[in-house]
């Protein structure tokens, strides 16, 4: 199959439109799904990020839309530039909104940002429309442009269903259903939002799902949604890009944003991206490094999206602040020229590592992977090498970071030692002890047997007699002690009474 976009069957303003990019020769995975897509078949496409994924679905996509475009009546124009309302009604009356004929769902604001301006790019030559939608902004703009109509929508699940909810979007003419990063949006929970908007499309549709990994639960979503998918994989789905130099610190836990700090201003690099897991870590790990000096930033789902998108435009430039993002944010990020890429935190998910260090060596070039591994890290790196079928060479860390042994590796949990006495037999014995007797009605041999069983469940001081007449003086000693609940008035007075009664006898 020739790699040529000329070769693929695209029409020619997408061919134009590729052409004035600069590209002329396709990449493995835009070889392979365009001539599929084109063709109508659902599509299984499972590529790393970089690797040309978007202009896969955009491009076919874009193509299959112009031609199912409904012709134009004769009295409006034929340019797609939009008219003013009142020469629209001079024309002939209000024109019908377009009808929204493709859908494409992507997890994160970033990703679904950069698939619009891929739209924009392929699609500036051809009558077609597209807006995107999604969450953390004001909802004006967005719904306006779905009110004059559009045939393109992508947009990320929530602000989706929340503006299908107010009316402003309907699926039922959709075509083409993308679902872009598709195992990102089920570690997020999506799975059951995706239901819902999968629920309200038609049957009759093409579907393509795209995703950086393929577990067992896309396959089986795959078996739900597709029909008789066509499967296109370009590489393994554990195996890293080539041309990445990939090691390993370890560090030990207490000390990695010291040591992170310390790495980073000492080693020549370009832009350089930290994942941490978590969101707090990623401010933390900001905060540490501002204090030694260096320029940083952090990108989470907790920034709003105008923070998000100055950070973005600040990482871009000539002089890029140190990038720290969690997994879930850096999934739409498209950012050429990445030298290095540092794990923070080692991930869960050994998949997660491939797409991690994805971010650089990108376009041909050359790019570094540092891993940061404490010791009770050392299971998620086992698992890592395994998947990418390779052990990743141990640099030997400075002396005062190396990883620590002592309470870092899962330590057993601490055992109380058991009194002598059973706990099925104190704890009667206590409750009964502290219980206060309200009834003045008990004999002396069930305050005795109380106070035996209480004795019992102290340690053994001594051997208690269990007859004789120092048996009720100890009794009434016993009773006379004060009890967290209050019981020495009770048993006083009872031993009052027994005196009492004995002198009247």
């Amino acid at each position: 199959m020739s790699s040529e976009f000329s070769n693929l069957g695209l029409a020619e303003p997408f061919l134009r439109a590729v052409e004035s990019q600069g590209y002329h020769t396709a990449t493995p995975i835009q070889a392979q799904a365009i001539p599929v897509v084109l063709a109508g078949r659902d599509l299984i496409g499972c590529a790393q990020t970089g690797t040309g994924k978007t202009a896969a679905f955009t491009l076919p996509m874009l193509d299959r839309l112009m031609q199912s475009l409904p012709p134009r009546p004769a009295s409006q124009p034929t340019s797609d530039k939009p008219q003013g309302p009142k020469k629209r009604r001079r024309a002939g009356g209000p024109p019908k909104p377009r009808v929204l004929r493709a859908l494409v769902l992507a997890p994160t604001r970033e990703l679904a940002a950069q698939i619009g301006t891929s739209l924009a790019r392929y699609g500036k030559h051809a009558p077609l429309r597209h807006t995107v939608i999604f969450g953390g902004v004001s909802q004006n703009s967005q719904t306006r442009a779905l009110r004059h109509g559009v045939d393109v929508l992508v947009a990320t699940p929530g602000r989706l269903l929340d503006l299908m909810g107010q009316g402003y979007i309907d699926l039922s003419k959709i075509e083409i259903l993308v679902l872009d990063e598709a195992d990102q949006m089920l570690d997020m929970g999506f799975l059951p939002d995706l239901k819902r908007i999968v629920a309200a499309t038609p049957s009759e549709r093409q579907t393509l799902l795209f995703s950086a990994t393929m577990p067992p639960e896309i396959r089986k979503l795959a078996n739900s949604w597709l029909r008789n998918p066509a499967s296109v994989q370009v590489a393994p789905v554990a195996a890293p890009a080539e041309r990445i130099a990939q090691s390993v610190f370890m560090v030990d836990k207490k000390r990695k944003a010291e040591f992170l700090a310390e790495f980073l201003g000492r080693v020549p690099r370009g832009r350089t991206l930290v994942f941490s897991r978590t969101k707090h870590g990623a401010d933390k790990i900001v905060r540490r490094l501002s204090q030694a000096g260096l320029k940083a930033a952090a990108i989470h789902g907790n920034k709003s999206q105008g923070a998000r998108t100055r950070v973005l435009e600040s990482f871009k430039s000539q002089q890029p602040p140190v990038l720290v993002a969690t997994d879930i944010a850096a999934r739409g990020l498209d950012i050429d020229d990445v030298t290095h890429v540092v794990n923070f935190d080692l991930p869960e998910a050994p998949e997660t590592y491939v797409h991690r260090i994805g971010r650089t060596a990108r376009a041909g070039a050359e790019g570094i992977a540092v891993s940061l591994c404490s010791a009770d890290e050392r299971k998620l790196l086992r698992q890592i090498e395994r998947l990418i079928k390779m052990a990743i060479d141990v640099v030997p860390s400075p002396p005062g970071f190396e990883a620590t042994e002592v309470a870092d590796v899962e330590p057993a949990p601490a055992r109380r030692r058991r009194p002598p006495s059973s706990p099925g037999r104190r704890r009667p014995a206590r409750q009964t002890a502290g219980k206060p007797k309200t009834n003045g009605r008990r004999k002396s041999g069930n305050d005795e047997t109380a106070l035996a069983a209480d004795g019992a469940a102290r340690p053994r001081r001594r051997k208690r007699k269990t007859s004789g007449p120092g048996k009720q003086q100890q009794s009434e000693r016993a009773a006379a002690k004060p009890t967290a609940t209050g019981g020495n008035k009770t048993r006083a007075s009872s031993g009052h009474k027994k005196k009492r009664h004995r002198q009247a006898l």
